[in-house]
Parts: C-alpha cells; structure tokens; sequence
C-alpha cells in the first residue's frame, strides 16, 4: 500500500508540473493541485486499512520488530507495517509411499520397529492447524514454514517411538492400531504443545508388514475362521438332536395318552363305523365281515 501512495503521489507531481510548464494558466493548476491533495489524502487514508482474509491471521512487522497477531477482516495498522499472512486452517501433512502424494515427493513411507524387532512401514495423514493465537509467536521463533521444521519429525518421531511398544501383529490387528493410534496422539500432543501447533487427528492410512509375518498372521486368521465354522456347525447339530429328542418324547407322551383311552368298548363302536362308511361306499357291491373268530360270511349289499 505504502508503494502504491508513492506512485500516486509521483505521477501526480508529474501531472501538476506538466500543466504549470504548458501555460495553460494558474485556474487549471490550481484544480489540479486540489485534485492531487484530494487523490493523496484519499490513497494514504486507505494505507491505514489492511484486510485479513477468512482462515488466516496476520502478523505485522513493524521495522524488523513481530507485533501482536491481527485477526480476520478488516484492521487498522499504519502504512509502514508489513503484514504477513498465516494459515489458521486445518492442514493435512501427509507422509506415503505414493510419489506424487505429500509435501515430500516421492516414497516417503516411515519405517518402524516393532516391540518384536519387525520393521513395520507406515502410510499416515495428520491433520492440524496453527493456534491462531499464537501466529505471531509461531513467525518469529520458528517461520511460515513450521510445518517442515516441527511437524514433520514429529510425526515421524511419535510413530517410530509409539512403534516400539507394540508387537507387529498387535499393530496389525484393529483393536491393536486404535490403541497405537492413541499413543502417537499422545506423543504428537506432547511435542505440539507450547510451539503454537494444534493436533486435530492422525490417520494411520497403512501399516505394511514383512511378507514373511502377513502370511503368518493371515494362515492363522484363516485357521480361527474354520475353527469358529466348524464351533457353529457344532452348535447347530446340538440343537438339532436336541429339538429331535424334544419331538420323541412329545410323540411318545401322545402314544400312550392314546393308548390309554383305546377301550375295548370304544375299539368296538369304532370298529362299526368303520365298516358302515365302507358298505355305504358308491363301489361297494358286498362286503365282507368278520362273523367271530372261526367264520367270515359275505354279505351282500346290493
């Protein structure tokens, strides 16, 4: 802004002296030397103001010397101050072995040691962001450019020491990693604090293990699959002969309910009816009934 007031103020003596050397009478001079206290005091006036955009904050530097952070939006500083501005943003720091990914290019993985002496290759995001309190701070003792001076080792740091307390295969089981994840959040915290930086979240997006542990550790999730399939199949054929059992006994405690209501009175009344539905048949033309033991005579119906 102090640049533009100077141009400004140049180009308008240039004008006024222009004017005054053409003759063209002291009235013209006259307005345009109104005119240019007019353009002067307006473009100074508006060096005053410095707007701050939405997601930063900034840090005025008064000849050589940090003053207090300014926030978003409109501010009154006077025309000799530099502002700097500061991301106040979340912001991803990404470390991979994808090339194109990440402020670092190329394979730029974290390789760790296990509790177990395993070397364990980490793909991990971080999210965080510069306590915007603390912007003026943060530019003076360590710069703009605290992302590669502090929160790279630190990622890189917090995994390789939160590594060594775990085994491989815990680091590989999700209820392993969620607590891994803890800790280096803990030890990311730890080495934010007091330096202006605010961890929101670490994203551990892979954990590679030898070749040689994955195939262990896959063989033995496969062997708990079969031994749980075949601890289900068990269940179900217990249940099975159980609901078969269950069902002999409800069949036997109906036999002989039966059993015992087959009088020889109630065999006998039975016995009649039977052979009047089969002589009252349409194609029946005799039948045959049982007189008593020694004797069975044909009776025709017809």
């Amino acid at each position: 802004m102090l640049g533009i007031l100077m141009l400004v103020t140049i180009a308008a003596i240039i004008a006024y002296v222009a004017i005054r050397q053409s003759g063209r009478g002291r009235l013209i001079a006259r307005r345009a030397g109104i005119a240019l206290i007019v353009v002067i005091a307006i473009v100074f006036g508006l060096s005053f103001f410095r707007i701050v955009p939405p997601g930063h904050a900034g840090v005025p530097v008064l000849l050589g010397r940090v003053q207090n952070q300014l926030s978003s939006g409109l501010n009154v500083v006077i025309p000799i101050v530099n502002v700097v501005l500061m991301d106040v943003r979340t912001n991803a720091y990404t470390m991979s072995s994808i090339r194109e990914e990440g402020l670092v290019k190329g394979d730029d993985a974290i390789e760790a040691l296990a509790a177990d002496g395993l070397t364990v290759e980490h793909d991990v995001t971080v999210w965080f962001r510069l306590d915007v309190t603390q912007a003026s701070w943060v530019y003076q003792n360590i710069g703009p450019d605290y992302a590669i001076k502090i929160v790279r080792p630190s990622i890189r740091t917090a995994l390789r020491d939160a590594a060594s307390r775990f085994t491989a295969s815990e680091l590989y089981s999700s209820g392993g990693r969620a607590v891994y994840t803890t800790v280096v959040d803990s030890l990311l915290d730890e080495a934010f604090t007091g330096r202006g930086i605010v961890r929101e979240r670490v994203l551990l997006r892979r954990v590679k293990l030898p070749s040689i542990v994955m195939s262990a550790i896959e063989e033995k999730l496969a062997e708990e699959q079969r031994a749980e399939a075949m601890q289900f199949t068990l269940q179900k054929e217990r249940r099975e002969a159980e609901r078969k059992e269950i069902e002999a006994a409800g069949i036997a405690g109906a036999n002989r309910t039966i059993a015992g209501s087959l009088t020889s009175s109630y065999l006998t009344w039975y016995y009649v009816e039977a052979l009047k539905k089969v002589a009252d048949g349409d194609n029946n033309t005799f039948v045959v009934m049982p007189f008593d033991q020694k004797l069975t005579p044909l009776l025709n119906v017809r």
